[in-house]
């Protein structure tokens, strides 16, 4: 069983977490709400630097959601085919910008709530939209939030929904920097296989570095 962060390791995971990713934003590119709506829903599963590499054509040949949803399904999924679950992915962008044409006026609504409703958008989707958006005080939790989260001590739940819960009564606020710091700690440094240690910075109050064979 791994041991909880105590009071004040979660303290101190805070103070560096802002330390080192207080302007940390999200890597997919884009430059309005369509596209990073877009880039969030082909990021499910799908690494960011792939999505980056797809979107570009996609955000040419449909630059808003007049466009993409009168768009042909076949060929929006030939411009996703290297993305993981691009059939279903393709058919939820289209729906989705179906439902903001004609119920929100062609915009991307900011609320959760809203987005929820729309094809393709859970969850972790309208939060990280929310965060990245309007730097919005919520917790989204993907795989590498989820594994530095449990590494740290600061959860022990089965289910991101749990986790989630937890990362939000333990860090309280500033969880858009939060979100965004963990996301990056993740990918970086803490990673799956071969984490590395030696550039880890709270590596002090991680609590399965033995795990990693980490003095």
């Amino acid at each position: 069983m791994i041991k909880k962060a105590t009071k004040k390791d979660i303290e101190f995971i805070k103070e560096q977490f802002i330390k080192n990713y207080d302007d940390a934003v999200t890597e997919l590119t884009y430059e309005n709400d369509y596209e990073l709506l877009i880039a969030i829903i082909l990021s499910a599963q799908c690494t960011d630097k792939r999505v980056n590499i797809i979107t570009p054509a996609l955000f040419e040949k449909y630059p808003s959601v007049k466009e993409l949803e009168v768009a042909s399904l076949d060929d929006v999924k030939d411009l996703l085919k290297t993305c993981s679950f691009f059939n279903n992915k393709a058919k939820n962008i289209i729906k989705m910008a179906q439902s903001v044409q004609s119920d929100y006026d062609g915009l991307v609504p900011h609320d959760t709530k809203a987005l929820m409703s729309l094809a393709g958008v859970g969850n972790k989707t309208a939060n990280v939209f929310m965060i990245e958006a309007d730097g919005a005080n919520l917790m989204a939790v993907d795989t590498h939030v989820f594994r530095v989260s449990h590494r740290l001590g600061l959860s022990d739940a089965k289910t991101v929904e749990k986790c989630e819960e937890q990362l939000v009564k333990k860090l309280k606020d500033d969880l858009h920097i939060f979100h965004q710091a963990m996301v990056l700690f993740g990918r970086y440094i803490c990673k799956a296989v071969k984490p590395e240690c030696d550039k880890c910075f709270i590596k002090g109050v991680c609590k399965t570095k033995e795990t990693f064979r980490v003095g």
